[in-house]
């Protein structure tokens, strides 16, 4: 099958997923089902026709506006589309079409979810970060070698020993945070966020996006700060790009930081 046929369907796929992820981030802070009802207007409740629930696509045609009410569709709908089908090319160019693809794709869904429910709500829902840890760990016992091993056995314990270190990690630098400051700095769904990279991943990815992670919340912190004079942020989307980031890239950074500090 021609390569640029299947990244074609990939895209298509990711955007598709991404459709049904943005249900679950739409709903999962209410409470509410992700299955029913069907996908309607949040302002006036209307059901949205299938051909206007075409991912990216509808959004463009309506313009960015609900067909029966014509109040504006938030424009995260297409750019949860748009990044989700983005996201599952680059890991397919990566991955290839293999085990591992699927199971980092379901990873990857996770992440994009917590990331934009922590942005908006400021909390992680636990069906995403104790659902994936429990998948994470099943799945690193049934298929090792996503943990980079033939053994279930070890496969088992890479992916307890990264929910571990994970978890307690960043459980530490919370309960340091809130002595130093006199205020909670870290939250439990960070924790838990954590734990579930280190189920899917292993310790050493888990622990490489502990380090990464404040790199990239400092930068937006200080720009947050000067603008709006808040120093609370939003920590899983940069957790959730510090994984992605440690998945791709964890050998060379890790060369990176031994070879900088042997010279």
């Amino acid at each position: 099958m021609n390569d640029l046929f299947i990244k074609i369907l990939v895209f298509l796929f990711g955007s598709m997923v991404g459709s049904f992820l943005n249900v679950c981030i739409y709903r999962m802070p209410k409470e509410e089902s992700i299955v029913k009802p069907g996908s309607h207007c949040p302002n006036c409740s209307a059901v949205i026709y299938w051909f206007d629930n075409i991912p990216i696509l509808s959004y463009i045609i309506l313009m960015g506006r609900c067909r029966f009410c014509k109040k504006p569709i938030s424009p995260g709908y297409p750019i949860v589309e748009l990044l989700t089908a983005i996201t599952f090319l680059v890991f397919y160019n990566y991955f290839g079409l293999t085990f591992k693809l699927f199971v980092y794709l379901l990873f990857v869904s996770g992440l994009i979810v917590a990331t934009f429910v922590d942005i908006a709500h400021r909390i992680i829902p636990d069906e995403i970060s104790i659902g994936g840890i429990i998948v994470g760990f099943i799945l690193s016992i049934m298929f090792p070698h996503i943990q980079n091993t033939t053994s279930h056995f070890w496969g088992g314990v890479e992916s307890l020993l990264g929910i571990l270190i994970g978890g307690v990690s960043i459980y530490l630098t919370g309960i340091i945070g809130d002595w130093i400051f006199k205020k909670e700095s870290m939250g439990g769904g960070d924790v838990k966020l954590l734990a579930m990279i280190g189920a899917f991943l292993g310790w050493r990815i888990a622990l490489l996006t502990f380090f990464l992670a404040p790199l990239f919340g400092a930068v937006v912190g200080i720009i947050v700060k000067i603008k709006t004079k808040q120093s609370l942020i939003p920590y899983g989307p940069f957790l959730s790009l510090a994984a992605v980031i440690s998945l791709f890239y964890y050998q060379e950074v890790i060369n990176w930081i031994f070879g900088y500090y042997r010279y």
